[in-house]
């Protein structure tokens, strides 16, 4: 009996062992599974790392290129104003030259009239119609209401 409990003592003995061993290599490779884990994730860190720097170099030059597109754009702005205000000191200019020669015109048509109006009556009447035209236009200015005497306009220019 004691050899039946000694080979069935050995046996479990010898399942022991190969449990054992079977633990041995399941830890082994459970240890490999996480060895293999962490280096997978440290070279995922690794290359979100090198994106996210990858990123921050591209934002950087981004950045880089917007001031400078800037600057450039208010340089531009600046010439282009400084050029609005000569045109406007310009046109002015014109605008006041402008309504010293309208002026002007209404005087001299004033004078046509009242010279064409003193000698005789114009023959043709193309000519009345082109004086009075002009005259009108010279009411709208406010000239044909000028109580000046027309020697003084003739004097003036």
């Amino acid at each position: 009996m004691t050899m039946s409990s000694g080979t069935s003592f050995g046996s479990s003995h010898g399942i022991r062992s190969s449990r054992s061993e079977d633990d041995l290599d399941l830890q082994a490779q459970m240890e490999r599974r996480r060895k293999r884990r962490k280096d997978s994730n440290r070279e995922s860190a690794r290359r979100s790392r090198l994106r996210k720097q990858q990123q921050l170099d591209d934002l950087t030059l981004q950045v880089k290129q917007l001031k400078d597109q800037h600057k450039q754009l208010s340089m531009a702005m600046s010439i282009t104003s400084q050029n609005l205000g000569a045109v406007q000191a310009q046109n002015s200019v014109l605008q006041t030259q402008k309504m010293e020669l309208e002026s002007r015109l209404c005087a001299l048509t004033e004078i046509l009239l009242y010279m064409n109006s003193s000698t005789s009556a114009p023959t043709n009447p193309a000519t009345m119609n082109s004086l009075t035209t002009t005259s009108g236009a010279c009411d709208s200015l406010g000239a044909s209401t000028w109580s000046q005497p027309i020697d003084l306009y003739y004097q003036c220019f």
